[in-house]
């Protein structure tokens, strides 16, 4: 996979991209991942890529001709590869879910814009065809940090990136719902013992009582995973 971000500043990504799996899987050329600095693409002499909002108003607006030069530069490059999907982290757009993560890991080419300011010009969405994705219903300064998780996610689900996918497989949200608690040594501390099913070396009755667990802490936590008519929300609205 090719990941290309287009940023006005790179270094909130340094660390999110240089570490962790991410670093492992660039090292193990699962991914390339190139960040686009947009004021190497403007054609202002100070380097400037954003504006006042035509209209007046508060805020700056990210300008759409950095965007496009570097867009095009980018697309020019990877030729012949064809169809990059184009990513815009944006709150306004669709959330992202782990269902979206794997359905874009699936993709050999990704291109990803990184808002700042305000807003981007809009004629950027008139030219190219742009999907939205919202990390969550919340603002932050910039869509480095979004782009970064975006990345992440994608990344860890390549194959071979993670050394046992079993892990990732049962992550939650990987099968629709949250995963089971896990304990580690000792077996005792202050009194709070690992629960006995764990120690008894009976594979079977562990993964029974692991669903079980991942059963009762969808319900408790987030029973909007669960089907309106599963058998756990029966019981809850009794």
């Amino acid at each position: 996979m090719v990941i290309d971000i287009l940023t006005g500043f790179p270094e909130l990504l340094s660390g999110p991209l240089n570490e962790s799996i991410v670093q492992r899987a660039l090292a193990a050329d699962a991914v390339d991942i190139w960040v686009h600095h947009l004021r190497h693409y403007t054609t202002d002499k100070h380097g400037k890529i954003d504006d006042i909002p035509y209209g007046g108003g508060a805020g700056m607006i990210l300008m759409a001709q950095p965007v496009f030069a570097c867009v095009d530069a980018v697309m020019d490059y990877r030729a012949p590869m064809l169809n990059p999907r184009k990513i815009f982290v944006s709150p306004q757009g669709r959330l992202l879910t782990q269902a979206a993560v794997d359905e874009l890991a699936q993709e050999p080419w990704l291109i990803v814009l990184c808002g700042h300011y305000k807003d981007v010009d809009a004629r950027v969405f008139e030219r190219d065809k742009w999907e939205e994705i919202s990390v969550g219903d919340y603002v932050v300064s910039g869509g480095e940090l979004p782009a970064a998780l975006l990345v992440d996610a994608v990344v860890r689900r390549l194959p071979g990136v993670i050394g046992d996918q079993a892990s990732a497989d049962s992550d939650s949200f990987a099968s629709g719902d949250l995963d089971a608690p896990y304990y580690t040594k000792p077996d005792d501390i202050a009194g709070m013992r690992v629960p006995d099913v764990l120690l008894s070396g009976h594979h079977a009755h562990i993964n029974e009582w692991r669903r079980e667990q991942r059963r009762t802490r969808t319900l408790m936590r987030r029973p909007d995973l669960l089907p309106p008519d599963s058998q756990e929300n029966k019981k809850k609205a009794k």
